[in-house]
Order: C-alpha cells, then sequence, then structure tokens
C-alpha cells in the first residue's frame, strides 16, 4: 500500500511509515479514493491545543498557568508541530491558538509555511488571548476566499471559513464540468457553564450556518461539500448536535466507526476542567447532494427540543406542562404573553444572551399553525411536545430551492474512509493519565474525493 510516496506496511494495529510507528486506528487508511478517481485522499486533522494561558501546571493554584513559564509551553508546542508536520494532513484545524503571544504564533507560521502549507488565524474578540488558526496544503488547494465570522457574543467565540479549491494531485477529477470547490470551517463554542448557555452554543451554529448560506448566496455559488471542524463543547446528547444532524451534516468519526446517533458513549475526547469526560471534537460533514430543511425550521426545532428539555427536567407531563403554558389563561389555550413569560420562567429570555423579541415572535409564529393568535393543545403537541412536520416535505424543498431551467452538473464530494483519534485509549471511552499534550485528543478524518451529480440549487 502506498500513500503520499512512503512505503506504509500494517503491522498491529499500527503503521510504519519510514521506519517509524503511527497509530492509526483499528485498520488501515486508504489511499484508495473510489471508483471514479485512482488519486490521493485528503486528511482533515483538528486538535484544540490547550492554550497555555488556560493550561493549569498547579491545581491547588489557579494563578499558576504554563503561560508564565516559556520553557514548558515552548517544549509542549514544539511536540505538537512536530506531529502535525509529521502526518502532513491536507487540512489543519487548531483550536486554543495563542494568538497573543508573538513568538509562539511566529513558529507556528514559519514551520507550516516551510511545510508547504498557508496558514490564517483568528483571534477571539475582547482580546481573550487565543484564537483559531487554520492551515492547508498548497499543493492540494487553492485558496479562494477567506471570512471571519465575529460573534460577538456572551463567549467573544468565532469562526474562520475557508473557500477552496482543490488542486494536484487530483488531475483525474478535473475538467469543467465537474466543480472541485469546498468550504471549511474551524469553530470554538462556548463552554455550558450553566443550562442558560446552551441557548448561546445553539445561537452560534446558527450563525455560522446562517453565514454559509449567506456566502452562497452573496457569490452565486451552487451547493458545495461542507467541512465543519472543531471544538463544539458538547457531545451527541445535546442540542448542538441534533441541530447539525437535522441539517444534515454526518459526524465523519462515526460515519467512519459506523456509529449511531445513540453510541455517545463509545468514544471520548476531552477531559475539561471538572475532571469529566466527554467526546466533544468533531468534524462535521455535508455533502451537497444531501437533503437539507430549511435553515429557520431546524433553529425552531432546536429550540423548541431546548424548551421541551427544560420541561421535562422540571417534572412536567404533557398536560402539566400544557397547563404551564396557559398560565392563567382562561381559555383553554396558550396565549403570546403566556408564551412569553413562559420562556422568561425557563431563563430563555429575559437577559443579555437570551432570545431575542424577534427570535420569540418567530418560535410563537411555528407553534400557532392555524394562524388564529393562540395555541391550543394540539397545536401544543404538534410543534412543541412531539413536534411534527414543522417543514415542507422533502420534495416541496427540491422543488422550491430548484433554479428555474438549470442543469445538472457534476460536482465533487466526500466519502469517509477512516478517522483515528489519539490518544488511542479514548477511541474506548477512557482517558490515559500519562496523556499530557493537551486536554483535548486529536481527531483526523481521511476523505476521498468522489463525483456526484447535483442540481444547481438556489439559496
Amino acid at each position: 500500500m502506498r500513500k503520499e510516496g512512503k512505503s506504509v506496511v500494517a503491522h498491529g494495529g499500527r503503521m510504519r511509515k519510514g521506519g517509524r510507528i503511527s497509530r492509526i486506528g483499528s485498520y488501515a487508511i486508504s489511499s484508495s479514493v473510489g471508483d471514479d478517481c485512482n488519486h490521493p485522499c485528503i486528511t482533515c486533522t483538528t486538535f484544540n491545543i490547550l492554550a497555555p494561558i488556560y493550561k493549569r501546571l498547579n491545581h491547588a493554584d489557579p494563578s499558576c498557568r504554563e503561560s508564565d513559564y516559556k520553557e514548558y509551553w515552548m517544549k509542549r508546542n514544539r511536540m505538537i508541530l512536530d506531529w502535525l508536520l509529521d502526518e502532513r494532513s491536507s487540512i489543519i484545524c487548531l483550536q486554543e491558538f495563542w494568538v497573543g503571544n508573538e513568538e509562539l504564533v511566529n513558529i507556528y507560521e514559519k514551520r507550516l509555511a516551510d511545510a508547504g502549507y498557508i496558514s490564517f488565524k483568528l483571534a477571539r474578540t475582547n482580546n481573550r488571548g487565543d484564537g483559531l488558526l487554520t492551515a492547508v496544503r498548497k499543493d492540494y488547494f487553492r485558496v479562494l476566499n477567506y471570512r471571519e465570522l465575529l460573534f460577538n457574543d456572551f463567549g467573544d467565540r468565532v469562526a474562520l471559513l475557508l473557500h477552496v479549491e482543490l488542486v494536484g494531485p487530483f488531475p483525474e477529477c478535473r475538467g469543467n464540468d465537474v466543480k472541485q470547490e469546498m468550504l471549511i470551517v474551524n469553530t470554538h463554542l462556548l463552554f455550558p457553564h450553566d443550562a442558560s448557555l446552551c441557548l448561546v452554543r445553539l445561537n452560534q451554529v446558527y450563525k455560522i450556518l446562517q453565514h454559509v448560506e449567506s456566502y452562497q448566496k452573496e457569490n452565486n455559488l451552487s451547493p458545495l461539500p461542507i467541512m465543519l471542524c472543531g471544538d463544539w463543547n458538547g457531545s451527541k446528547r445535546g442540542h448542538v448536535y441534533k441541530f447539525l444532524r437535522s441539517q444534515g451534516f454526518v459526524s465523519s468519526y462515526d460515519t467512519a466507526h459506523l456509529y449511531t446517533d445513540a453510541d455517545a458513549h463509545k468514544w471520548v475526547s476531552h477531559r475539561n476542567h471538572r475532571g469529566n469526560i466527554c467526546g466533544v471534537d468533531f468534524i462535521w460533514l455535508l455533502n451537497p447532494n444531501n437533503y437539507r430543511k430549511l435553515l429557520k425550521t431546524s433553529w425552531s426545532e432546536a429550540v423548541f427540543g431546548m424548551f421541551k428539555y427544560l420541561l421535562r427536567r422540571a417534572s412536567l407531563t404533557e398536560q402539566d406542562a400544557f397547563a404551564f403554558l396557559k398560565a392563567d389563561s382562561p381559555n383553554d389555550h396558550i396565549t403570546f404573553d403566556c408564551f412569553s413569560a413562559a420562556l422568561r420562567q425557563l431563563n430563555l429570555t429575559g437577559h443579555t444572551h437570551g432570545l431575542s423579541p424577534e427570535e420569540i415572535k418567530d418560535l410563537w409564529v411555528q407553534a400557532d399553525i392555524d394562524g388564529n393568535g393562540v395555541v391550543d393543545y394540539d397545536e401544543f403537541q404538534q410543534r412543541i411536545w412531539n413536534p411534527t412536520q414543522l417543514d415542507q416535505t422533502e420534495d416541496e424543498i427540491c422543488k422550491s430551492q430548484v433554479v428555474e431551467g438549470a442543469t445538472k452538473t457534476q460536482t465533487i464530494g466526500f466519502s469517509v474512509k477512516n478517522a483515528v483519534l489519539f490518544p488511542p485509549e479514548v477511541e474506548k471511552g477512557r482517558w490515559p493519565e500519562d496523556y499530557s499534550l493537551s486536554d483535548h485528543a486529536r481527531l483526523t478524518v481521511v476523505f476521498s474525493p468522489i463525483r456526484m451529480p447535483c442540481s444547481q440549487l438556489a439559496f
């Protein structure tokens, strides 16, 4: 088996490359990219590298941070860079990159450039000190554009979008009839320190998808494959995960290992500051031919799902929840004022990072199916408690999005060939005590470019 000109020999669950041993998961990474093209795969690595300003050296003294000891943070980051450059992933997405330290930034940028990467960095707002770094190999991609997304929200979070075109070594898939462009997004969502911040995190993802949708519309682009990479600070049990799944995204790691949405316990990627271990690092993939609900519809469903979760957490049954929502309404229905009051009581509004008045009205419009100004018990069941058919059918959406007179075209897409987390123990749901490179595992996914038909869709 050959990969990028190096000999690769399977050896007891590991791969030997040029005399070195590196773990690659439970099965060999395939060099083949499918039936359509016989050229190399692309690889994508996402890694939260734990900024030295956050790494505690003495848990008894929270003020003692690695950033105060240059020899410590320099050694650890050189090890991180050595690994990244040895693996030479086609795409590298780093979070908690210490953008506030010019010396460290220069080391990363120089070594990445010398290795043939073009890199982009983006600091979090309000001088938080850390941020994002995205690097792509120049022999694999041509960068067409990049955008910075500043949420300007409670957590000062940001996202970095790259619009790239695949170039060599993919000559067999090139042609005027095949679009070989894709969008890469790198982000780091807010940590849910309390339940009210779950809404902020959901809103951050909503803003990212709105930005991606707007970017494609503004540039008159047909649907492109999208990779969303980063530290999502939430597991497969959370609202963000369900929201992205409703938009057609798939978790690349779970796809490679044939895990279902219910397999949340089978792997972890982070031990947080509370000592809990969980799986929060994802590379999400959306191919251009995947069915997607309308974005606002998915958003409404996600918020209603959070709404129901909070009602059930308060031990309310379906009937109790309806009674809570209609409050003192003399009639057997929910008014807008009652609905707004319930959102406030559940801490979903009434503070700086809660639902906006416009968002509350949008939810109300979705809940009031017949538009008569109140929500009866049937509407409560259909929209909040057991949501069904909140959106158009798939066929109706497709008909509404296809540009009149458009013809079929070929576009690039990706199949997931393999995915591996390191250190290896995390793939079994355990966190190794001797791992000190970061408080996150690094995730690398191997993708095979494939051709796929795609209608010209409007955004």
